[in-house]
């Protein structure tokens, strides 16, 4: 036995965080699993939180852990489903396209006023901005409310 009480202990370190297990005895000879997580605080010290977990207490703990596990999983592939059923929907409806925005500039003629050709382009001086087909349904706002 170790110094504290410890049976065995591992260690699983992460980029920020450590996290050990540790196996321990207490005086009594109850054995217990105690688990430590260990971050860089603030200059040299180091937050550690920690929770024990009794043996008669394992099974039941064991069994929300993986509950939670296999909740996390399910939602994970639901949220992916989810998103592919969001981006088909968009490209069905918009059509598949590269995402770009397309600017195309004009020679140096000087528009004072703006022009709105029946195409649908607006046309306000050098960049011609292309109406969205989000856009194409409505009417041109002409300014008066």
């Amino acid at each position: 036995m170790g110094i504290r009480g410890e049976l065995f202990t591992t260690q699983v370190t992460l980029d920020n965080r450590s996290y050990f297990f540790n196996v321990k005895e207490n005086r009594a000879g109850d054995v217990f699993l105690q688990i430590v997580e260990s971050k860089k605080g603030e200059g040299a010290d180091f937050d550690r939180h920690q929770i024990a977990i009794f043996a008669e207490d394992m099974q039941r703990v064991l069994k929300g852990l993986d509950d939670s596990l296999k909740f996390i999983e399910k939602d994970r592939k639901e949220r992916a489903k989810a998103k592919a059923a969001k981006k088909a929907a968009k490209e069905a409806k918009f059509g598949k396209g590269s995402g770009e925005k397309i600017v195309i500039k004009r020679g140096k003629k000087n528009f004072l006023e703006e022009e709105r050709q029946p195409d649908g382009i607006k046309r306000t001086g050098k960049v011609i901005h292309i109406a969205s087909k989000r856009d194409a349904d409505k009417p041109a706002d002409d300014g008066a409310n």
